[in-house]
């Protein structure tokens, strides 16, 4: 196929690609509008790519790289306690992101993931974790005790007071700071304890 060389030199070294992206490449090369949609085709024919998602794309089949089809993103809720090893369960991967996608119980390679949504305002408090060759956000300790709180998960009390403990309160105080929704916040500082100034 013309320009296979030039498309693995462009694309290799990215964790996920899109269509639109494909498109573009072929775009600034004078291929037909239509090229990208048989290329992309063939070369998952051969097993060359994964199809994470409609118009979403991988050299990778780790179902941790799944959530950058939904950039911006992070890890959280029970898989961030798996990856920070703050529990021993193994878990199912939990996308969670700002963007208006489908949410739910997704599939990838014939293993499930889930994605959750979460507004503008809630979306922070992660950090990058190496996880073998790469690097994934996840929510931080601080964060994922909040959102445990937000999405009303169900985990055992020994956990959710482990996480209270181990918490930076200063931190919980900056990130419950953050949130404007006062039904969220009183929320959030009733679960936590959180006191003092805001």
């Amino acid at each position: 196929m013309k320009y296979v060389k030039q498309f693995f030199n462009t694309f290799q070294n990215k964790y996920v690609f899109s269509a639109n992206d494909v498109k573009r490449f072929f775009s600034f090369r004078k291929a037909n509008n239509d090229y990208y949609k048989i290329f992309l085709y063939k070369l998952m024919k051969e097993d060359k790519i994964n199809k994470i998602r409609y118009g979403y794309y991988s050299f990778y089949n780790d179902i941790m790289l799944t959530g950058f089809s939904y950039y911006p993103f992070y890890y959280g809720l029970e898989n961030a306690l798996s990856i920070l090893k703050l529990w021993e369960q193994e878990t199912n991967p939990v996308i969670i992101t700002p963007l208006h996608v489908r949410t739910g119980l997704m599939q990838f390679n014939n293993r499930n993931y889930i994605v959750r949504k979460i507004s503008r305002e809630m979306f922070f408090g992660y950090t990058y974790v190496k996880y073998f060759d790469f690097y994934i956000p996840v929510s931080d300790i601080e964060k994922t005790l909040i959102d445990l709180i937000y999405y009303n998960e169900k985990i055992p009390s020994e956990l959710f007071n482990e996480l209270k403990y181990k918490a930076n309160k200063n931190v919980l105080k900056m990130y419950i700071s953050k949130i404007k929704e006062n039904r969220v916040k009183n929320k959030i500082i009733k679960f936590t304890n959180i006191s003092g100034k805001l």
